[in-house]
């Protein structure tokens, strides 16, 4: 695994040896920042289930200005910690050692711009997620969460715990869904997941 763009263009990352963690494979990885690329300068990312960190530290090297790790599994976290030490992204990084549910207490920001989780499969801990961040303040209307799911994973759920589903793109083996809180935005106006924007499964364009 390697970093894509950015300031760590090319570094290769570790990755925990054994099947008990998923990276997002390069060409995913790819995709989803190309999506993403215009809301990461100065964003405040939080990269939950992270792993050895490979999505958060493509954020900061992309030009995001903080990002939050969520991880409580030894072996990603030493390798989390050999990978921001080798980015040098140490400073711009806080690793939160806790359960995901448990953790997002912990987060001290007025306003998380994006939040990507990859939870493990088949076991709804994105619903568990979701469910917590319906009650933070920094989710707001214009947030971008982003869960990474298998194929048959549905959130038809969402809107009965606040959430809208405004898109979703599908791979080859698992898609990523992007999720809007239902409400008002920062700025005042109707967030614009209220304006029934819904985008095409195979729609790649940057917008929301």
């Amino acid at each position: 695994m390697r970093v894509i763009a950015g300031t760590a263009r090319s570094l290769p990352l570790k990755t925990p040896q054994g099947l008990d963690t998923r990276p997002t494979t390069d060409r995913i990885k790819e995709t989803l920042f190309n999506i993403l690329q215009g809301d990461i300068p100065g964003c405040v990312f939080v990269d939950m289930f992270s792993g050895s960190g490979g999505i958060g530290i493509e954020a900061l090297s992309r030009g995001a200005r903080k990002a939050y790790f969520v991880e409580n599994a030894r072996e990603p976290l030493n390798c989390l910690a050999d990978n921001l030490k080798f980015t040098r992204f140490e400073e711009r990084a806080v690793v939160l050692r806790q359960d995901a549910v448990a953790a997002l207490s912990g987060i001290s920001e007025r306003e998380v711009d994006i939040l990507f989780m990859d939870p493990p499969y088949g076991q709804e801990q994105e619903r568990r997620v979701l469910e917590e961040l319906q009650n933070m303040r920094y989710i707001t209307g214009d947030t971008i969460i982003v869960v990474e799911a298998s194929l048959d994973t549905h959130m038809d759920y969402a809107p009965e715990i606040g959430f809208s589903i405004v898109r979703e793109k599908v791979y080859k083996t698992n898609k990523h869904i992007f999720i809007k809180k239902n409400g008002i935005g920062e700025n005042g106006f109707p967030a614009k997941n209220e304006r029934n924007e819904y985008y095409e499964k195979s729609s790649i364009s940057g917008e929301f």
